[in-house]
């Protein structure tokens, strides 16, 4: 579906990215719309893939990931079958939190959560049980600077 977002859905959006768990009531309210034209954009938005989820964010410290690591992976493999085992391997470990296939020097940047130097070695020992790679290296975060999922809308 081919959607066109203006400003009163760039509202909608602002508002959703900084609190997904109001009702539709105080959503309608906050972006000055009827309860039922707010419910009909939001979800035409969804329809449209606009908005893919909603999510509660957590504090991965408290839940006892207190390191950020990122993980630079070079490989000498780029057959299809190699590339579904990969895929395959990364969606099953839950502390990688994003994979992202590169241009350049590096095949694979991928950014997890761990709970210390170990917990990121045992991380590692599956990965390289699951699918072979020619070079892993890691850097873990110091400080976290920012961090966010929201996006502004960009107009057309």
């Amino acid at each position: 579906m081919d959607y066109e977002i203006d400003v009163i859905d760039r509202r909608i959006i602002a508002v959703l990215q900084t609190d997904a768990s109001m009702s539709m009531d105080e959503l309608a309210n906050a972006t000055h719309l009827s309860r039922n034209a707010c419910w009909r954009r939001v979800k035409l938005m969804e329809t449209a893939g606009i908005i893919t989820g909603r999510v509660a964010l957590v504090d991965a410290e408290k839940l006892g990931y207190g390191l950020s690591v990122i993980i630079l992976i070079r490989t000498s493999h780029h057959e299809p079958d190699w590339l579904k085992k990969f895929r395959e391997a990364v969606m099953s470990i839950p502390e990688i939190q994003g994979v992202y296939r590169m241009s350049g020097d590096l095949d694979y940047v991928l950014r997890a959560r761990v709970p210390d130097v170990k917990g990121y070695d045992r991380l590692y020992q599956r990965l390289i049980a699951k699918v072979p790679l020619s070079d892993v290296s890691a850097s873990f975060v110091m400080e976290e600077i920012k961090e966010t999922m929201m996006l502004a809308p960009l107009m057309r």
